[in-house]
């Protein structure tokens, strides 16, 4: 069975419960009843509706800057293992340090601006951004060390190798978008009810009362649009930067 065919039957379900109850419990009820000793059912469901609507929102903004936050992580972790390799070759003969540091400079050039729009165009690495880095790979384990000082540099530069092809990785999965549409259903779902549910309180037209009703609703699209913003990492308005590549690298900020 589909999950958003188990999700409306669930929903329906509730609702069915909660009427179903209500009107046995309103033929049930006694005569001398009076329904004005229980407090003000909508004000009280709307302060609940209210209250789990914010918890809500908290947790989905947490989740879209947690992964904004990782996805910077990654970048980081990638320029500072490249600039690493960089450094180490310099134990090598000069030949095999400038090819190494050119293969390094082209990946890292790449990745600033071609790759970098078609993350945030694609949602996507390139095949021209991997085959620049196996090149990188290709480079290092390829030389045979000399000598012992090289011996004891080559294992470090594999592992720098290493985490740089892993940060390139997680990258590479941390490009689309981070909440799923469901998600995105309650999240709209959720402000439609809440901000209708101002109506049903009966507002008046006064200054006051409608000043604080655009404010409220003002603020509820404010933070959906600051989850859409934090949902692409590399994509949109607050989106993560090339600024650990162009602080490691430089020349190549042009």
């Amino acid at each position: 069975m589909p999950e958003w065919l188990v999700l409306t039957l669930a929903m329906l379900a509730a609702c069915a419960v909660v009427v179903v109850i209500t009107l046995v419990r309103h033929r049930r009820a006694a005569d001398d009843e009076d329904p004005s000793e229980t407090p003000d059912v909508i004000e009280y469901m709307t302060m609940w509706i209210g209250v789990v609507y914010a918890i809500v929102l908290g947790l989905a903004i947490a989740g879209v800057w947690e992964g904004r936050s990782a996805a910077q992580e990654h970048v980081r972790a990638e320029a500072v293992a490249l600039h690493e390799i960089t450094e180490r070759v310099r134990v090598y003969p000069a030949d095999v340090r400038d090819r190494i540091r050119d293969d390094v400079n082209a990946y890292v050039g790449h990745v600033v601006t071609t790759e970098w729009r078609t993350m945030a165009d694609d949602g996507r690495v390139t095949a021209r951004g991997t085959a620049l880095l196996d090149r990188v790979r290709h480079r290092v384990t390829d030389y045979e060390p000399r000598t012992d000082f090289e011996a004891q540099a080559y294992q470090p530069l594999m592992d720098q190798v290493a985490a740089a092809d892993q940060a390139r990785s997680a990258r590479a999965e941390s490009t689309g978008q981070t909440m799923p549409g469901v998600v995105w259903f309650g999240l709209i779902a959720g402000a439609a009810i809440t901000i209708g549910m101002i109506f049903a309180l009966q507002i008046r037209r006064t200054s006051r009362e409608l000043v604080l009703a655009g404010l409220f609703s003002a603020l509820i699209a404010f933070l959906l649009f600051l989850i859409w913003d934090f949902d692409a990492p590399y994509g949109r308005g607050i989106a993560a930067s090339t600024d650990p590549f162009l602080r490691l690298f430089p020349h190549l900020g042009g």
